[in-house]
């Protein structure tokens, strides 16, 4: 994969977005695009990727309890359309339905476009200049208690999950999307959820507390014995959202040799949590700044909900990338520490994680 002279020097691997969902989503409505031509929809295709030195991430497979809703756009947290339960096989086949069209754009690719099923592959995929798709269920809601659709979907390439979005499910209790509020918000982890940790570990599948309630977050941490993970969450205080990491929680994840993703969404990035795009670069990079400071540089990486968040209008998609590196570099961010934030930070999680 060529990248412009404009890019990062380094390839950049993200640790969340929802580009399967905003595809998925165009098709049903009847604007099925392709993701290999450029587009003004979204926040990512093949071309913008090529251009912003994008090389892979986790792509996210979310089952939406409404599927007009559009979080690249609006989101309104008091709507409990947004937040309504979704049963187990609707959303296994919502879920599968994504993981086919991560399987069609790998089949149409050319070899451009690779689903890695080992840290390994991943590694391969980004030196040979290849997109590498990691798959990653947000929210657990198409996984049975039996956990047959885990071993179905990890045998198809899945590698990540994080037990709850937003909302309650069998396993786990999610935070809704409230400012100023604490994550401290409902009951810890049900047998179920138990379960579903100790499973992921034994398959080697990375588990991720993003979106997961405080008591949640505690009862995994004293289960797991894998790194905690954070795929998309900023700093509790910096943006006091219920999304975000509270300072006990990081020290959690710093003790646990984890990784937190920087979030681009404005509203849990911006110290007032308003939904404005014209939020400034420099905010990101005091999150981003804080993160290692308190986990250290090889513990902290990029998780930046394009295509399911509302992002600051400098990163309006993923050309805006080299930006964010750029303000990075004049904050003074070292050329390695830059690097590990790019890519080589999630490519070690993921081999810390697995089997």
């Amino acid at each position: 994969m060529q990248h412009d002279a404009s890019a990062s020097h380094y390839p950049i691997f993200d640790g969340h977005n929802d580009t399967l969902l905003k595809l998925e989503i165009n098709a049903i409505k009847g604007e099925e695009r392709d993701f290999f031509e450029r587009s003004d929809q979204g926040h990512i295709d093949f071309v913008r990727a090529r251009q912003a030195g994008f090389s892979g991430g986790l792509f996210a497979m979310f089952v939406p309890s409404n599927p007009d809703q559009d979080f690249s756009k609006s989101f309104n947290p008091k709507d409990p359309s947004n937040f309504q339960a979704v049963p187990q096989k609707q959303a296994l086949d919502f879920t599968k339905r994504l993981l086919e069209r991560a399987e069609q754009i790998e089949a149409a690719s050319n070899g451009s476009v690779v689903i890695c099923k080992s840290p390994k592959e991943n590694r391969e995929a980004i030196e040979t200049g290849k997109l590498a798709i990691s798959l990653h269920i947000e929210g657990a809601e198409a996984i049975d208690t039996e956990f047959h659709a885990l071993e179905e979907l990890y045998e198809r390439g899945l590698r990540s999950i994080g037990l709850v979005w937003s909302r309650e499910n069998a396993f786990g209790y999610g935070v809704p999307m409230s400012y100023p509020a604490s994550p401290d918000i409902g009951p810890g982890l049900p047998e179920a959820g138990r379960e579903l940790v100790r499973a992921c570990n034994k398959l080697g599948v990375l588990l991720d507390v993003s979106h997961l309630n405080e008591k949640g977050f505690w009862d995994l941490a004293g289960i797991t014995d894998r790194p905690i993970v954070a795929s998309h969450s900023n700093v509790h205080s910096i943006c006091a959202s219920s999304r975000n990491l509270t300072d006990k929680q990081l020290d959690a994840i710093k003790e646990s040799g984890g990784l937190v993703g920087v979030n681009f969404h404005v509203a849990f990035l911006r110290p007032d949590g308003k939904f404005q795009k014209d939020t400034s670069l420099e905010v990101v990079a005091d999150h981003t700044a804080y993160l290692v400071d308190r986990l250290g540089e090889d513990h902290v990486g990029l998780g930046s909900d394009y295509d399911g968040c509302i992002p600051p209008a400098d990163l309006s998609d993923v050309t805006g990338l080299p930006r964010l590196f750029d303000v990075l570099r004049e904050r003074g961010f070292s050329s390695e520490t830059l690097r590990k934030l790019a890519f080589e930070n999630w490519l070690s999680m993921l081999e810390k994680s697995s089997a």
